[in-house]
């Protein structure tokens, strides 16, 4: 079972798109770009929430 969006250390590209306002293609540019930071597992790109909001100037409530 996976964790709610809200409460794991990772999230997707798709959601970190939503976060920041943007499309989804404009989501995958930034982070081949390096624009938003992301890890590889295996096939899978995760954007660790904490960097993301931290890149945002935001902290985590």
């Amino acid at each position: 079972m996976t964790a709610p969006a809200a409460e794991r250390l990772t999230m997707t590209v798709e959601e970190a798109a939503a976060v920041l306002g943007i499309g989804r293609s404009a989501a995958y540019a930034a982070v081949r770009a390096g624009e938003i930071p992301a890890l590889r597992v295996g096939r899978k790109l995760l954007v660790p929430r904490q960097r993301l909001l931290a890149m945002l100037g935001e902290a985590e409530a």
